[in-house]
């Protein structure tokens, strides 16, 4: 090969690689939620830093955020937020503790809902989940716009689950007026068998829990514990992505009708759902009943004495 040749070859190929580094995704973030939200954006390590990491969301708005190709990291939603009397940015779920509306490097603190994208990894595919890992806040979807390669399946969680959390999961809003977040059980409690920690680490000792499953049954393509990877990632290439909190229940419908789905599990429960003697290590529970409806998603928790019930029922 002459070095003509050989240079004309290689600025080909600096050409082409350039070019495919620098198309961005696109991100549009959508609040379907009667109320404000903050979302936030944390960059993961040795990954391109966002030109916003946190901004106001009123209801009904929506907001694209341009992602370097190879991006990796998360964002969720933050809800009740304000200024306390020194002036600090402060929310009352999903608070990244940087003190101001740009979460600036920090994460949220749990419980919240995350949704995690990996762009650009192995094979050329992005790799996207939304993990109720560290507890959950607020209903989610990823739906994929364009896109190839891969499922380009939509992931989410749909139902609120903060009126139906367990009570010992459950995160009270400071001045009363229900909860604003659900906790893992890992965070409420430590435990290693839980977290996935310790003699617990690998995903053959590390098994789901009784309430890994509350989160699991109600949101089936969400990641719910650790080691929940088989049904809960979900990947594609080239694509651009809308990630809607608060999504109405007619939402799926819509996605589904415009392309062939082929997860293994539903993106939600449509009938209802029924687990049965689950124990509660022993413990005696009281008798307690929760329900929650919202347009039409209707949840009911049903805790009996020695074990725990869960009513889900899902309705268009």
């Amino acid at each position: 090969m002459d070095r003509r040749h050989l240079c004309s070859t290689f600025l080909l190929l600096l050409f082409i690689s350039f070019f495919s580094e620098v198309n961005p995704a696109y991100f549009k973030v959508v609040n379907k939620c009667r109320h404000t939200i903050w979302p936030g954006f944390l960059s993961g390590a040795n990954t391109a830093q966002l030109t916003t990491t946190g901004f106001v969301l009123k209801p009904g708005k929506s907001r694209t955020v341009t992602i370097p190709k190879s991006w990796s990291g998360r964002l969720w939603g933050r809800t009740f937020c304000g200024v306390d009397f020194s002036r600090k940015f402060i929310c009352q779920s999903g608070d990244c503790g940087s003190g101001q509306i740009e979460c600036s490097g920090s994460g949220a603190k749990p419980p919240a809902t995350l949704a995690e994208f990996t762009l650009n990894g192995a094979g050329g595919l992005d790799f996207y989940d939304v993990s109720l890992v560290d507890g959950y806040n607020l209903p989610m979807l990823i739906v994929v716009k364009g896109g190839k390669g891969g499922n380009c399946s939509a992931t989410g969680c749909l139902l609120d689950l903060n009126g139906a959390c367990p009570s010992e999961l459950r995160v009270a809003r400071q001045n009363g007026g229900g909860g604003v977040g659900c906790r893992s059980a890992c965070e409420a409690f430590g435990d290693p068998e839980y977290c996935c920690s310790g003699a617990f680490r690998t995903p053959d000792v590390c098994r789901p829990s009784r309430y890994s499953l509350f989160f699991k049954h109600a949101c089936p393509r969400a990641y719910s514990y650790a080691y929940d990877d088989t049904t809960s990632t979900y990947t594609c290439a080239g694509a651009d992505y809308v990630i809607m909190f608060c999504p109405p229940p007619h939402t799926s419908q819509k996605v589904f009708g415009a392309r062939k789905d082929g997860a293994l599990l539903p993106l939600v429960n449509k009938s209802m759902i029924y687990i049965s003697s689950l124990h509660a290590n022993g413990a005696s529970l009281s008798v307690a009943r929760t329900s929650l409806t919202e347009g039409r998603h209707s949840i009911r928790w049903i805790r009996m004495s020695g074990n725990i019930n869960l009513h889900i029922a899902y309705r268009y």
